[in-house]
């Protein structure tokens, strides 16, 4: 099994680099994709860059030329949900990209054009590894539920609030439902992690660096429980 593994900055990668037994580097569409083993599974680890179309293309890399046969993105998210705080994880059941819109054609908000499926679900399996893993880790809420991604910075207050009226959110960010329109598309089993940064729905902030090495040991710990279940 080859398990690829997704951030969009080094900072949500480079802590599993650091533990990779490097077999070798592929450079391919300006990115990086590093194989070998990490806790004894054989692994690909990829920075994917900001953004939705980076993130799309990094995850088509992944199948086309690794044969990847599970998909795992981590990184940080925006709150959205009120009872969320900075340190949190949110495990996605399913993503929607918030950002489409062909409303205009009877559309629901959300909804990509001629595709048959309005969110896009992750494993079901995977899942349940994620929510056991986080059951190791002391003082870390995790929640369980539907992430929006969108090409869009979103520190607006109003904003946040929509995304949960809309689409009944628990964060947002810019990759995880690109990731998960292409594993969707190519039969490719994926989950989607994310450490909550800050939630303008309820004011909660936390500065980026003191931030960081929580969310950096959460993502660690989780996916070091995570894949030696694998």
């Amino acid at each position: 099994m080859i398990i690829g593994i997704i951030g969009a900055m080094i900072e949500e990668v480079q802590p599993l680099l650091n533990e990779i037994k490097l077999e070798k580097k592929v450079h391919k569409a300006q990115m990086e994709f590093n194989y070998g083993k990490l806790w004894d599974k054989e692994v690909v680890i990829v920075k994917s860059g900001i953004a939705k179309v980076n993130a799309a293309i990094c995850t088509q890399i992944l199948v086309d030329d690794f044969n990847v046969d599970a998909v795992i993105n981590v990184g940080v998210a925006g709150g959205v949900a009120k009872d969320i705080y900075p340190g949190d994880v949110i495990v996605a059941d399913n993503l929607v990209q918030h950002d489409v819109d062909s409303t205009v054609f009877g559309d629901r908000r959300g909804q990509i054009p001629r595709i048959d499926t309005f969110d896009f679900k992750c494993d079901k399996n995977l899942i349940l590894k994620v929510k056991e893993a986080c059951k190791n880790i002391d003082h870390c809420k995790c929640f369980v539920g539907r992430i929006v991604t969108g090409d869009q910075f979103i520190a607006d207050k109003e904003k946040i609030k929509w995304l949960s009226e809309e689409f009944n959110a628990l964060a947002c960010e810019m990759e995880g439902g690109s990731i998960a329109q292409v594993a969707y598309l190519n039969n490719i089993p994926f989950v989607v992690i994310r450490s909550a940064s800050d939630n303008a729905n309820n004011g909660a902030h936390m500065e980026y660096e003191e931030f960081k090495p929580i969310a950096v040991n959460n993502s660690v710990r989780i996916l070091k429980n995570m894949i030696k279940s694998m």
